[in-house]
């Protein structure tokens, strides 16, 4: 969240509060890892089996290539709308409004997604209760953190953030020490595949539906973009993003190996995570309970961060002209009544989808949360040779990371569950560009109207 500066303040104290590069990659960590890696991929592997790995490696570079594309659009042209200032640069108007408001409801998908993980997460405590009823309790709670604006919100984020990681190294320590035979283990449990059919359970059919979750575990580079306008030096924003991607796809594909080799790929499910079904057969019972507390609370840090974004972006594109006017207004509370209210409105919406289909909501809200954030990533490589006089190597990069996207967006619509999320998305973008055409049609009204008859 962009910090204003201070007026009056050193050059050297300004200089402090700026963050360097291994501290933004860091922060990067922490923004990305979310409830859907933690419980999505669990519905990867089930789809695709250990194959899912290969998922995440692609996933990896597609991320890799857009965020490079993104930083060095920033090194020329360091802009606080980051990837939406560009598309605007690049195409105009309508580009950064599409660009606005796909992130925004992805944004939004991913609020959804989250208030769903974490009741089905709370649920290993409470079963009975109903997931919109602890769905409910969490918006709550949500919607309390952006009334109160707490200082030190952003202090406890990276605690969150630590407290994702430390979680993800818990489960790798403790299943490394479960093949040396501790808690009941042995080396012989892991269970490596030995032919094509093993590793590809599902076939190339189901490695190409899996392929979304494998995405959507990288959504969050976007937010680098935005972050980097805080580096001390924003030449070094390439290296930042690269080890902090390199560092993610390290941490995913080792715990997900270890997590695949412990137990068979159809014991997976969307209701727990993969780590905690890994390890429920030794004698770890303290485990389950510590991991899944420690994820609730990283999830929910996640889930307020993205309300405090969804919130205050309504407000900025409401001032730049690309939503309502009246979202800039601004209550007694200092907090946007009109764009809090839209916000909970999707919560709510959310919630009532969650009492209408408890068993699969969390799979069709994934898949268009992951979705709408890489229809961005295709936006930020589509304005990059715009603004950027880019090399063969670059365009030949970027060419291969816009067909792995569409093979992730085409996968969705080969499985019957991510199908709904495909179709959610399509009409969202469907509902974008129609206003867009009356914003279009509204604007040669206006013309017309402004320009003097001929001849005076």
């Amino acid at each position: 969240m962009e910090i204003p500066a201070r007026t009056g303040e050193k050059k050297d104290k300004n200089d402090e509060s700026k963050l360097k590069w291994w501290q933004l990659s860091l922060i990067g960590v922490g923004c990305t890892i979310g409830t859907g890696y933690f419980l999505g991929s669990g519905i990867g592997i089930l789809k695709t089996g250990p194959s899912f790995m290969i998922a995440f490696i692609l996933a990896g570079i597609t991320a890799m290539i857009v965020s490079e594309a993104l930083g060095k659009m920033f090194i020329q042209d360091p802009q606080k709308g980051s990837f939406r200032t560009y598309a605007k640069k690049a195409y105009g108007r309508w580009a950064g409004f599409s660009s606005g408001w796909v992130y925004w409801f992805s944004e939004m998908l991913i609020s959804g997604s989250q208030l769903t993980a974490l009741s089905i997460l709370t649920r290993f405590w409470f079963p009975n209760v109903p997931l919109w009823v602890l769905a409910s309790i969490y918006a709550a709670l949500g919607i309390i953190v952006i009334l109160i604006g707490t200082k030190g919100f952003e202090r406890a984020e990276n605690l969150f953030a630590v407290m994702k990681v430390a979680a993800i190294f818990m489960f790798i320590v403790l299943a490394v020490l479960v093949l040396f035979g501790f808690f009941g283990g042995s080396i012989k449990d892991f269970n490596l595949p030995n032919t094509t059919n093993d590793f590809f359970a599902k076939g190339m059919i189901g490695l190409w539906s899996s392929l979304i979750f494998g995405f959507y575990a990288f959504g969050g580079i976007e937010i680098m973009g935005i972050l980097s306008m805080r580096l001390q030096h924003k030449k070094e924003v390439t290296k930042s993003t690269t080890v902090m991607l390199i560092m993610l796809t390290a941490i995913y594909l080792i715990s997900i190996l270890l997590a695949a080799g412990l137990v068979a790929y159809d014991q997976f499910n969307s209701k727990e995570s993969p780590f905690v079904i890994a390890l429920a057969e030794y004698n770890l019972a303290f485990f389950p309970h510590v991991f899944n507390a420690g994820i609730i609370i990283a999830g929910f840090s996640t889930m307020a961060a993205s309300l405090f974004a969804v919130t205050s972006m309504l407000v900025t594109m409401a001032e730049e002209g690309d939503a309502p006017k009246l979202f800039t207004k601004k209550s007694k509370l200092k907090v946007p009544p009109f764009a809090l209210a839209l916000t909970i409105s999707v919560l709510v919406i959310s919630i009532i989808i969650s009492r209408l289909v408890p068993d699969r909501v969390y799979e069709y809200i994934t898949t268009a949360a992951g979705l709408m954030l890489i229809y961005n990533w295709f936006f930020i490589l589509i304005s990059f040779p715009k603004l950027i006089k880019a090399t063969k190597f670059d365009h030949i990069k970027r060419i291969f990371a816009m067909l792995l996207i569409l093979l992730a967006i085409s996968g969705t619509i080969l499985d019957k569950t991510n199908r709904m999320g495909f179709f959610v998305s399509i009409l969202f973008m469907a509902i974008v560009i129609i206003v867009i055409l009356f914003m279009r049609k509204g604007n040669k009204k206006n013309k017309k109207k402004n320009e003097l008859p001929r001849g005076i």
